[in-house]
């Protein structure tokens, strides 16, 4: 086959799994005409898919699954690390017509507890990494089946194997009977003020969200990316796993800890690369610890030397969202040909709903609405969003459902945000986050965070607190890896710290400045009591685990 003729074939096969109405359908288009290609593999080779390899594994899957009552709208619940078996696993189950949803990592037992009391599934697939949480949760689930098990639990390869033995299962019968308006994935939203909000995201609402991406930014087929975040996460379900394996027909490949990110991809030089912002500020500090004479140059050479360097002079889209990316990381990246696509969205958007668009980035902005996408402002400047992309709604909380959508069908997003005439959007903060200060002013917490983070590398986090009082401070916690073998006691960290903040106080507004700050001591954990899954500051939590410190920084006067 020439090369034109198989370009086109390509194309032709992602355009008919585009035109697909559910994910399903799209999976079948995908994996037939590319048979022969990796689908998944492993981050160190030791599991390669084939898409014909993958597509048969899911049958029998599917199979055995059945044959434990897993049925059209049942759940599947998912604990994992990002590894092939879960988009085995994730894409029998929705096969059936059942719903798949995963599990952050970092859970504590209480979290599961919450997540398998609202979801109710029937069948748990976990590893022995998670099974002694999993256990403690004191949540029942009818059937747990363990990826890697060895001790007495039902493992998954013996569930496909008992689907093998079943050929009279009628998978194409399964598949076929799920419809463009069934829920595909629940995402469990992180929670940064309560407990997780079950999202319900239907098949419909998903294949919207990836054609709208794709007028957007349209991928090759053929190529390849990385799965690295947390597959609880709509980002990485609708790159990796609906967009690259199932749609786009890219190679993934699996990867467990983001720290090995870096070097699989300058391994495997993929096409498709997304990050949130800390991942692009990590990068950014290495960079110029490791090229500063290439940095300090503008010559494309010594560039083209750095995009080698990481594995990604082949890509293609260089996405980033799920918080603001700090201006001068974007500049940064964009002078040596990583020009970063920021965009905005939501769990209850699919993903992306505003997204910039190659060769037109506007930092600073996240963009213009996808196709098939409305947004407008409330009179108090909320974004309001309405398209085929937004969630059905909240699993067993009608209420919040009807708080989150109104009658005429718009999602009160609850971020406050401007669209300027070219319908760009500009996201200010948070609804609930703006701080108000006493003399009445009106201020983004996460825009003066980000400028005292951009002044140094050795701050991880900053939490800026104002509301109701007569000026700001800060809470500063230092980065785990660039500050390891730093202390905050320590008198040069401190002045070093001291320093950053004094320059990110002359980029402020004399309101908006940061009077007085403390060093903490803690490490503050993904996850944990302080950061959501993705990194996202629970700023209550924080506020209240940290009252004595914030008085304190009130008290000196």
């Amino acid at each position: 086959m020439s090369t034109d003729t198989a370009a086109s074939t390509t194309a032709s096969t992602t355009a008919r799994a585009l035109a697909a109405e559910t994910l399903c359908a799209a999976y079948q288009i995908t994996s037939a005409e590319r048979a022969g290609q990796i689908a998944v593999r492993a981050h160190d080779g030791a599991i390669e898919l084939t898409h014909a390899e993958l597509a048969a594994r899911v049958r029998d899957l599917a199979a055995g699954l059945a044959a434990r009552g897993l049925g059209h709208g049942d759940r599947l619940a998912l604990m994992l690390t990002n590894r092939p078996e879960f988009h085995l696993a994730d894409t029998a189950a929705m096969h059936l017509g059942a719903v798949p949803f995963s599990i952050y990592n970092t859970s504590a037992p209480e979290q599961i507890a919450h997540l398998l009391t609202d979801a109710a599934p029937h069948v748990l697939v976990t590893e022995r990494l998670f099974l002694d949480a999993v256990k403690a949760s004191g949540v029942e689930v009818p059937h747990l089946v363990v990826v890697d098990g060895e001790g007495g639990e039902p493992t998954l390869a013996g569930v496909e194997a008992e689907g093998a033995l079943d050929p009279g299962f009628d998978f194409e019968g399964a598949w076929r009977a799920v419809t463009p308006g069934d829920v595909l994935t629940l995402i469990y939203t992180s929670g940064t003020t309560g407990p997780p909000k079950g999202v319900e995201i239907t098949h419909a609402a998903m294949m919207a969200e990836i054609r709208g991406l794709d007028e957007a930014m349209p991928v090759t087929p053929g190529g390849g990316l990385i799965s690295y975040l947390p597959s609880a996460h709509v980002a990485d379900r609708w790159t990796s796993h609906y967009s690259g394996l199932m749609t786009w027909g890219l190679t993934v490949t699996t990867c467990p800890d983001p720290k090995m990110l870096v070097g699989l991809a300058a391994q495997l030089r993929p096409t498709f690369f997304g990050g949130v912002p800390r991942i692009w500020e990590k990068l950014k500090a290495a960079l110029e610890m490791l090229f500063p004479a290439e940095l300090a140059s503008d010559d494309p050479a010594g560039h083209q030397k750095i995009r080698e360097s990481i594995g990604l002079d082949r890509a293609e889209v260089f996405l980033t969202g799920a918080a603001p990316t700090p201006r001068d990381v974007q500049d940064f990246f964009a002078r040596i040909g990583i020009p970063l696509l920021e965009g905005w969205g939501m769990s209850e958007t699919s993903g992306f709903a505003v997204v910039n668009r190659p060769g037109d980035p506007r930092p600073g902005s996240v963009g213009r609405a996808l196709p098939g996408v409305e947004v407008r402002l409330a009179d108090d400047g909320e974004l309001l969003c309405r398209g085929a992309v937004v969630m059905r709604g909240y699993r067993n909380r009608p209420d919040l459902t009807a708080e989150a959508l109104d009658a005429d069908g718009w999602l009160h997003t609850g971020d406050v945000a401007t669209i300027d005439e070219d319908g760009h959007v500009t996201i200010v903060d948070r609804k609930k986050e703006m701080i108000i200060s006493a003399g009445g002013k009106n201020m983004s917490p996460a825009n003066i965070e980000n400028a005292v983070k951009a002044e140094s590398p050795l701050i991880g986090h900053a939490v800026c607190v104002g509301d109701g009082r007569p000026y700001n401070v800060a809470l500063i916690v230092l980065d785990p890896e660039t500050a390891a073998d730093r202390s905050p006691a320590d008198p040069a960290t401190l002045a070093e710290v001291t320093a950053a903040v004094e320059r990110a106080n002359a980029r402020l507004a004399r309101v908006e400045q940061v009077k007085r700050f403390t060093l903490l001591a803690d490490d503050w954990a993904p996850g944990g009591d302080e950061l959501t899954p993705t990194m996202k500051l629970k700023r209550k939590p924080i506020a209240t685990r940290y009252a004595k410190e914030i008085e304190d920084l009130y008290r000196q006067g």
